[in-house]
């Protein structure tokens, strides 16, 4: 037995498509609606956000939602949806892995891997996703500390597996104005105690869509090695998390400014 961790603070590159991410390379620009809803949903946002400079389109096809009744998500049928949306623009994806059951198939389909924040600390997850290949996306749980944190992404690694992107989504405190309490500090923690890259999602980190253009010019401004904010193409209508995405118009004004 040993105490000695694998991620020691020495720089991980992962690299995404034609991109590096972490140390000295330039940000990475994730976007993409909370769901997947339909086929046209997601075409016509990949084609847009494609056109505004997105290096990544995220998308969610297995939802793990607090209420049993709200929207989960079209689950294989969307993936196959993300996947073409993908192909046609030449966008990597990233989707959310909520079990092992799936994780064949998501394997299959995804560029990158997203374990949200919920399943931080599903460790038989973490454990098996180690021996995937594909980059995994590390949220930060809701209630995580630091420390927890830093031991999830170590699951991953220790199983065979450091192409690990971190982010940092908010964590939950007292304060009820903004859904999430958005810790920045966590960037240059994480990377100076992980050697990872981290990227930052202000759009779950607030859950106020007037916050993400000041919180991504944070991010960016302490070291941030990218941002992940959810667009759709009328968040009025959207399925999930619509009071928190831009539409296509709102995020390139911040993309441009980005």
């Amino acid at each position: 037995m040993t105490n000695k961790k694998i991620l020691n603070g020495e720089k991980v590159i992962v690299k995404i498509g034609s991109r590096n991410i972490g140390g000295t390379n330039p940000p990475i620009f994730i976007a993409g609606p909370c769901s997947v809803e339909s086929k046209e949903q997601i075409h016509e946002a990949a084609f847009a956000l494609k056109e505004i400079g997105v290096d990544v389109l995220r998308g969610g096809v297995f939802k793990p939602r607090t209420s049993p009744y709200a929207f989960q998500g079209l689950g294989i049928q969307g993936l196959e949806y993300l996947k073409e949306a993908g192909e046609a623009t030449g966008l990597p994806i990233v989707t959310e892995l909520m079990d092992e059951g799936h994780m064949e198939i998501v394997g299959e389909y995804a560029d990158i891997i997203q374990i949200g924040s919920r399943n931080m600390f599903n460790y038989s997850l973490l454990k098996a996703i180690g021996g995937l290949k594909q980059p995994i996306l590390l949220k930060r749980g809701m209630c995580a500390t630091i420390e927890e944190w830093m031991m999830a992404a170590e699951y991953i690694a220790l199983h065979g597996n450091k192409n690990i992107i971190l982010c940092e989504r908010g964590i939950r405190s007292y304060d009820t104005y903004t859904r999430n309490t958005l810790d920045l500090a966590a960037v240059p923690i994480m990377q100076k105690e992980t050697g990872l890259p981290i990227i930052v999602d202000p759009s779950h980190g607030t859950g106020i869509k007037e916050l993400i253009e000041p919180m991504s010019k944070a991010a960016l401004a302490c070291g941030a090695d990218g941002l992940m904010i959810e667009v759709h193409p009328d968040p009025s209508c959207a399925l999930s998390d619509g009071h928190q995405s831009l539409n296509f118009e709102e995020y390139r004004k911040i993309r441009e400014q980005l």
